[in-house]
């Protein structure tokens, strides 16, 4: 009886033996990670170390930031597919079978919100509004900073509506063709009209991007659970459509969403204009609407205004901001709701940002202001703290992921009365869908968007002079008496002074106003570049450009959800569109597609311009095209925008957008999106001619058989 076998309940499994049995899946998932993440980063490190001769600022915390999304994404996945994924195939079988068409709908709207909120990708959005300027951008400044919430909330509704016709297209049989003409027509005019607003036009970047933000982990798998699901009942399950085209209506229904945002809030913010006027007592009301309180705009624009403008909030009245910020000194709540919760805010603002009348009055002697400004020299950023940064990012998961699961439960146990499937399992894999989206939105914070952010921002020194924030030194006790001054071929005087360091004797710019008499300290910016021929030439951008088609080329054959479709395409297509074809089109389309968005920024060549050519040829393109090719496709663009690519693309454009000095540095994603499309389309075509010839050259061979039969 010992040796027989256990024909029913639990097997009980030791420690050791379960550990040995989970060692390797961890392993092989983790390994499946680190290979989608590896090559990207490796690449910008290399070429920013390499090429541009410029070391990773802040190494140790970016190296611990992509361990964090790694390890948090594959805990993440692997909770989508023991959680979430389990819940969304159950619903999706059961509920074509047990409700009406209008439950169906709702439960579909109700899915593409949550999963939208539930994407690791969709936070980025709102840290993506730190680099706008209100004066330059008002609309775009107030849907990324007070209005960020109703920006994500319009994307979950574009893709809740694209779920809702994706359902409706799945039980109907329907072509996507009608859904890409009605919808690409709308937004081409939408952006046309966009164009002459000059609010409007700063946000088409950003809504076009959005639109490869929302077909994520989460958002892709569970819409085309459900569709299967409903194809299954509807006896569609081996139509050639089954399964595509929710991904292309989850892309342009959200593009569609944020230009209406965008549209009803143009009339309630002030035209772009001048920092000075944005501050001015005229316009002062209008720019206190873009800020959640007159306290917040003041503290806007001690971190990011000129003095001019500063001064315009009290009147023109230098004494009047001196006595203010005294008065800050001795109110906490009031110095928290200028400067932020941190105690020592306001000194660190004044030691490093703030005029010497400033300093003075923030201080309370030249000794004290020269001892803050040595402290605070030294630190490039905040120091993180790891306490705030997990109760945030843990309170940002549970909201995304609980909410969407239990509104998953209760359509399982009340609407369908179905017991919930493997329980314990279930609960594992939510718990590990939370903990891995924290993880991964640590890992973002801390290294993915920092390194993309600073790959981005020293990249344009191929063509351009800029400055190495993270390189920056303080000179004690400078006399300007040593200051020289030299003149060139021009007739020009340029200052500078001799600093003597281990190696010898360096000379360095002396610029005035970076000079301190009241603490008599020097503080020094070094730059870099242009390193490939003149200042803007075309060299360097040509440098620049090569960069990003071949991140683009690598990333995405990188992203394992391209393998996969590649797979999917050969098998649908009976050989004729091989996997390697495809994913060699859609890699290049993104190379292509990165560069073009680059050279936007670079340029500031209003998207419409490249956006307009290319989705007016894919209309006609669309219209020659097979069904199944069109659904292969416009779905491929929704595999070049991973979880990874999106935060460090994002990253990477405003850090360009930053240097060059562009009111924003959106659009290469959306470029990124549209590309693939087209040169899988036109593969597509070469693919259709082909299999006609050999058809017909099959059946022309096969008549004189039947004849002499």
């Amino acid at each position: 009886m010992d040796n027989q076998q256990q024909t029913g309940g639990k097997i009980k499994v030791g420690f050791k033996q379960g550990m040995a049995m989970l060692f390797p899946y961890a392993k092989s998932r983790l390994i499946e990670q680190v290979k989608s993440v590896a090559l990207i980063i490796i690449y910008l490190i290399f070429f920013q170390t390499m090429v541009l001769g410029i070391a990773v600022a802040q190494a140790a915390m970016i190296a611990a930031g992509l361990a964090l999304v790694i390890g948090g994404l594959a805990f993440f996945m692997e909770g989508l597919m023991l959680g979430l994924m389990p819940l969304g195939e159950v619903i999706g079988l059961k509920l074509p079978q047990k409700s009406k068409l209008p439950v169906i709908l709702g439960f579909s709207f109700i899915l593409g919100m949550g999963a939208t909120f539930a994407e690791p990708a969709i936070s980025v959005l709102k840290a993506a509004g730190s680099s706008v300027r209100p004066w330059d951008a008002p609309l775009l400044f107030l849907l990324l900073n007070k209005f960020s919430g109703y920006l994500v909330m319009s994307v979950g509704v574009g893709v809740g509506i694209a779920v809702v016709f994706g359902m409706i297209r799945f039980m109907y049989n329907i072509s996507l063709k009608p859904f890409i003409y009605i919808l690409l027509s709308f937004l081409l005019l939408f952006t046309l009209w966009s164009f002459f607003n000059a609010n409007m036009r700063n946000v088409t970047g950003l809504a076009w991007d959005c639109g490869a933000v929302t077909t994520g982990p989460v958002t892709v798998p569970l819409v085309l659970a459900l569709g299967i699901g409903i194809c299954r009942v509807v006896g569609a399950a081996g139509s050639g459509s089954s399964g595509f085209g929710v991904v292309t209506l989850a892309s342009l229904f959200p593009i569609i969403s944020v230009l209406l945002l965008g549209a009803s809030l143009s009339g309630t913010v002030p035209q772009p204009m001048s920092e000075a006027a944005f501050f001015s007592a005229a316009n002062r009301d209008k720019a206190q609407a873009l800020f959640t309180s007159r306290e917040e705009m003041i503290g806007f624009a001690f971190q990011n205004a000129k003095r001019e403008s500063q001064l315009a909030l009290f009147d023109g009245s230098s004494e009047k901001m001196i006595a203010y910020l005294e008065s800050l000194k001795s109110s906490e709540k009031e110095r928290a709701a200028v400067f932020g919760p941190k105690r020592d805010a306001l000194e660190k603002w004044a030691a490093t940002k703030g005029t010497r009348t400033q300093a003075m009055a923030v201080f309370p002697s030249a000794e004290a202001a020269r001892e803050a400004a040595q402290k605070y020299a030294a630190m490039l950023e905040d120091p993180v703290q790891p306490a705030d940064l997990i109760l945030r990012n843990t309170k940002a998961a549970a909201q995304a992921i609980i909410p969407l699961s239990i509104f998953f439960l209760l359509v399982l146990t009340l609407i369908l009365r179905e017991r919930l499937p493997r329980a314990d399992e279930v609960f594992l894999g939510l718990g590990f869908a939370v903990f891995g989206m924290m993880l991964f939105s640590i890992g973002i914070e801390i290294g993915l968007s920092k390194l993309g952010n600073q790959v981005g921002g020293k990249v344009p020194s191929s063509f351009k002079a800029i400055e190495l924030p993270e390189q920056r030194s303080t000179i004690n006790k400078f006399d300007p008496d040593i200051v020289k001054t030299a003149i060139t071929a021009d007739g020009e005087t340029q200052t500078f002074f001799y600093v003597r360091e281990k190696t010898g004797y360096r000379q360095l710019p002396y610029h005035e106003d970076q000079y301190s008499p009241e603490t008599s300290q020097y503080n020094y910016t070094p730059t870099r570049g242009p390193l490939f021929g003149a200042e803007g030439g075309l060299t360097g951008i040509l440098v620049v450009l090569v960069f990003a088609f071949i991140l683009g080329y690598g990333a995405t054959l990188a992203e394992p959800a391209l393998n996969a479709l590649g797979l999917t395409v050969e098998e649908l297509t009976v050989g004729a569109f091989k996997k390697s074809l495809l994913m060699q089109a859609v890699a290049l389309g993104v190379g292509v597609g990165i560069a073009v968005g680059v050279a936007k920024i670079i340029w500031n060549i209003p998207l419409l311009w490249l956006m307009g050519p290319p989705y007016i040829l894919l209309l006609i393109i669309t219209k020659i095209s097979t069904e199944e090719f069109v659904n292969i496709g416009w779905d491929s663009a929704g595999v070049t925008t991973g979880p990874i690519t999106v935060p460090l693309v994002l990253a990477m454009g405003l850090g360009i957008g930053g240097q060059v000095g562009v009111v924003e540095g959106f659009g290469i994603l959306s470029m990124a999106s549209v590309c693939p499309i087209l040169s899988v389309l036109c593969v597509g075509l070469m693919v259709t001619r082909k299999r006609k010839a050999a058809l017909q050259e099959a059946s022309e061979t096969a008549e004189p058989k039947e004849v002499a039969a």
